[in-house]
């Protein structure tokens, strides 16, 4: 089959509740310009879990996804909040939808099978892991779950005499086990498609500009191994992006649609429910003192950091069956809590400005220059 010139589209964390559709409508029209639409599924939806009740997490709301995401990634430290049933029910609803997922699965070895979709001839071909979060969120070979990376986190104390005492120095690295399974994986893939993304759920969440030290080796790793383009979400506010060996890294998207009144500091529970993996009441009454941030009430849907209200979504063009060229559609989200794309004109210069920012205080090598109201990202 002849391949043909295809566009191709990566947006951050998803999290649809009520008026879902409006919030959908917001971007597809950017969505229904791409050939490919990948995004990431950051909170399961099922009825038969009662930690879930009063959260909008009923598997209709994903409907306005149908026919404008064609893959979506599950990984991530929320995957399994609804437990089997969660897993379940939000797979089964992406298959009724059409939509292609990877990541997670009733055991590990479901949840490591890449999604590939033919489009215009060429195959693109996507892996997902999960970072962060709890040990529950791990398939294994008879629990569902996400596929993952392991981390672990070395605390030194420096020459500071405080045993007990906050670490001066931090250090994070992947466990080589599963480490080397993702290189497996990859390695697998790269034989079945022409262009492989690498997704993770990874990051310092609600942290500007830093990457822990795992985030660039397991990314650099991924690309060594043969991945085209390494996508990322979990953070919930932007991180900078790299280009290595040529290859395009977006460290963190920020939100792709996030509709989360239930993280709001004001947020009423009524007759809240929990289980032994999550507790939305207490994740909530926590959130400021962990995160160390106040989230601006004007903002009563999307209660993320300040900063989190600008966002991108990562694009590729592709010819050939190769990726020629990665850039990506500024947007700002709006106190509704909806993201809109934004021309050059019209916010997208200091979106733009603000990426430049934080991939130079990261000490990421990556340029940008715009393209029409889309902003490249340049190899050179």
């Amino acid at each position: 089959m002849a391949q043909e010139k295809l566009k191709m589209v990566a947006l951050g964390d998803i999290i649809l509740g009520d008026d879902s559709e409006y919030y959908v409508n917001s971007i597809r029209p950017m969505l229904e310009s791409f050939d490919v639409r990948i995004g990431q599924l950051e909170v399961p939806y099922t009825l038969r879990n009662e930690v879930l009740d009063g959260l909008s997490r009923e598997p209709e709301r994903l409907n306005p996804l149908k026919g404008v995401m064609d893959i979506m990634t599950m990984s991530g430290n929320h995957l399994y909040d609804a437990k089997d049933v969660g897993v379940e029910d939000s797979i089964a609803k992406l298959d009724e939808l059409g939509i292609l997922h990877t990541g997670a699965g009733m055991n590990l070895a479901e949840a490591r099978k890449p999604a590939v979709f033919t489009k215009n001839g060429t195959r693109i071909g996507v892996l997902n892991y999960n970072c962060v979060g709890a040990s529950a969120n791990k398939a294994s070979d008879k629990k569902p779950g996400g596929a993952y990376v392991d981390i672990y986190t070395r605390y030194e104390l420096g020459d500071v005499a405080n045993p007990g005492g906050a670490a001066e120095k931090i250090y994070t690295y992947p466990d080589p086990v599963s480490m080397d399974a993702m290189l497996d994986d990859i390695h697998a893939l790269r034989e079945n498609c022409d262009v492989l993304c690498v997704y993770f759920h990874k990051g310092i969440v609600h942290m500007p500009v830093k990457l822990a030290d795992y985030e660039r080796f397991v990314c650099h790793a991924a690309v060594d191994a043969g991945a085209d383009v390494i996508f990322a979400s979990h953070s919930h506010i932007l991180h900078g992006i790299e280009v290595y060996r040529g290859r395009t890294i977006y460290h963190g998207l920020c939100n792709g649609i996030a509709w989360v009144p239930s993280l709001s500091p004001k947020y009423i529970f009524k007759n809240a429910k929990k289980n032994d993996v999550f507790d939305p009441e207490e994740w909530t009454r926590n959130r400021i003192a962990r995160f160390g941030f106040v989230p601006d009430e004007a903002y009563p849907t999307y209660p993320f950091h300040p900063e989190a209200v600008s966002t991108v979504f990562a694009t590729c063009k592709v010819e050939n069956g190769k990726i020629v060229k990665t850039g990506f559609i500024p947007a700002i989200v709006g106190t509704d809590g909806a993201p809109r794309v934004c021309g050059r004109k019209d916010g997208g210069e200091e979106v733009l400005a603000y990426m430049k920012k934080i991939t130079e205080k990261a000490g990421l090598p990556a340029q940008f220059a715009w393209d029409g109201d889309e902003v490249a990202v340049l190899k050179g």
